[in-house]
């Protein structure tokens, strides 16, 4: 089989179809980026020509409350601000991690509504320029174009409320969490529906939204039900109608959700953790007539290539199985991974992924 281009071979991936090969894309920390350019990878460069792997340009609009950024502290290692969600971070400057979560301003339901004011879909919030520099070139190479949505659970809690915070809502103000997940897709959809309407169309919507962490998830099926599923099918009814597909990133051990993200018709999720707990090989077993897994590649193991290629040659080969795959680490790459160790699991990821053999 001929070599493909992005574009098709992930249209054939979600069609649940063979192709050259299986697709291969991945995403690095800061810091991991910045060991490998000490290793000999040219800074700037991008990570899909760099390695010769799939290429998915994101188109990311601003739904924010837009309140002003500000650095508070800052020293050789670390950088404390506030952003324009309202929050207090601590990020690294050398050390892939999330951020540590300090303060935040949105601490009721009624700082919400004062807060929500300030989220409104004007043209402003879209980055014209960057489309008009790249949106063309995108289509001649046969990229696969993904539209970014930000709503859900996990953007209120850690944009804007906080984890224990927003779970004790969950359950004592549901209306107040409700209104969150919807106002906030209501103004990314606004959004991308003016990116949409300028003649710069996607292949896939998709947005973040950890359910659950290690071993289990944050909340229940039956509270997933009533409060955010509804909201998730909106996301993808409003996809549907312009016939492209769904992505779902969700980080933790999303099995239980898995059956209920099918059901509203969810094309695709990632990155199946498996040091989360998650069995990715199961999963394809189960649901891979139903939707497309990408990752499902244990991180933890890269430092060690001898480990890694024994996971991979386990799991790639049945992941794979009548298309419906993305091979990807399972959430991203550390920095503990050498360069060159990358450079063979890519070359095996090839190797493995290809239909040719």
């Amino acid at each position: 089989m001929s070599e493909m281009t992005t574009h098709e071979r992930m249209k054939r991936m979600y069609a649940h179809q063979e192709a050259d090969r299986i697709p291969i894309v991945d995403v690095l920390w800061n810091s991991t980026r910045e060991r490998w350019e000490q290793q000999g990878m040219p800074a700037g460069v991008d990570m899909s020509d760099y390695f010769d792997i799939d290429h998915i340009p994101k188109i990311e609009v601003d739904n924010s409350f837009r309140f002003e950024e500000k650095i508070l502290e800052e020293t050789d290692e670390y950088i404390i601000s506030t952003t324009v969600w309202g929050a207090t971070f601590k990020n690294w400057k050398h050390k892939g991690s999330t951020p540590g979560c300090l303060d935040y301003s949105i601490k009721t339901a009624d700082k919400w509504y004062e807060a929500k004011k300030r989220m409104v879909p004007t043209p402003d919030r879209i980055p014209w320029d960057y489309l008009k520099a790249n949106y063309r070139s995108w289509k001649e190479k046969g990229y696969w174009i993904r539209g970014r949505l930000c709503f859900g659970f996990d953007v209120a809690q850690s944009f804007a409320v906080g984890s224990e915070r927003f779970l004790i809502a969950l359950i004592e103000e549901p209306e107040w969490c409700v209104d969150m997940f919807n106002h906030y897709l209501d103004v990314s959809l606004a959004l991308q529906q003016m990116v949409w309407d300028a003649g710069y169309e996607f292949d896939e919507l998709s947005w973040d939204d950890d359910l659950a962490y290690k071993l289990t998830q944050f909340f229940s099926v039956n509270t997933y039900r009533e409060l955010l599923k509804p909201v998730h099918k909106r996301a993808i009814e409003w996809a549907q109608q312009k016939g492209i597909k769904t992505h779902m990133h969700s980080c933790g051990e999303i099995t239980p959700f898995i059956p209920e993200l099918i059901d509203i018709g969810l094309d695709a999720v990632n990155p199946l953790e498996v040091k989360s707990g998650i069995n990715p090989i199961e999963l394809k077993k189960k649901y891979g007539r139903d939707i497309l897994f990408r990752g499902g590649n244990n991180a933890m193991l890269w430092d060690s290539f001898e480990q890694t290629e024994a996971e991979m040659r386990k799991i790639v080969p049945a992941m794979k199985e009548s298309g419906g795959y993305i091979f990807s680490s399972d959430h991203s790459i550390p920095d503990s991974v050498k360069l060159d160790t990358y450079r063979k699991i890519v070359r095996l990821a090839k190797e493995l992924g290809s239909y040719s053999c």
